[in-house]
């Protein structure tokens, strides 16, 4: 049985472990260690499988804009899942806990650069439909946007932009 729950300080090797693991390498690990040192994480969630860590997914606060500006929005990511555990429902898990999270605590879209065949699923469309674009230079069908309410995205135009430690070190 896998259960979703808060990240605890107790954690964070683990996660690092995921993330190393999930994406082959430590740049997503590293990501998640800025953001967590900047107190940017706005949600972050462990999937917890008996005694084991094997997901982790993060939401930070993006802005708006040329100016940067707050908003009532977050990106995803990353998302990973170790791979022994992955394609058995661990992600949707992650995701969709993530998402209703996101909503408890007043975030009112979620933004992501992902897999166009993947997050769909969620009620994720590319952002361009709501004329907001990504900072990143990514293709028009991976930057996605989800509203978290009905019509949260209507006037919100611009282009998002992720937190610094997206940028990295």
């Amino acid at each position: 049985m896998i259960t979703i729950r808060e990240e605890r300080q107790e954690d964070i090797a683990a996660i690092r472990r995921i993330n190393e693991l999930a994406f082959g390498g430590t740049e997503e690990a590293d990501l998640v260690h800025r953001l967590r040192s900047a107190h940017k994480l706005l949600v972050s969630l462990v999937a917890e499988q008996g005694s084991e860590l094997v997901g982790h997914i993060a939401f930070s606060p993006v802005t708006l804009g040329p100016q940067r500006l707050p908003c009532a929005g977050a990106g995803l990511g990353p998302m990973g899942v170790v791979p022994e555990r992955q394609r058995r429902g661990v992600g949707s898990l992650l995701v969709r806990s993530g998402l209703a999270q996101c909503r408890l605590v007043g975030i009112r879209w979620v933004v992501l650069v992902g897999h166009p065949s993947y997050y769909p699923r969620f009620g994720f469309v590319p952002a361009s439909r709501f004329g907001i674009r990504c900072a990143y230079e990514v293709p028009d069908e991976a930057f996605m946007a989800m509203e978290l309410g009905g019509g949260t995205l209507r006037g919100v135009t611009g282009t998002v932009h992720y937190q610094p430690e997206f940028d990295g070190p």
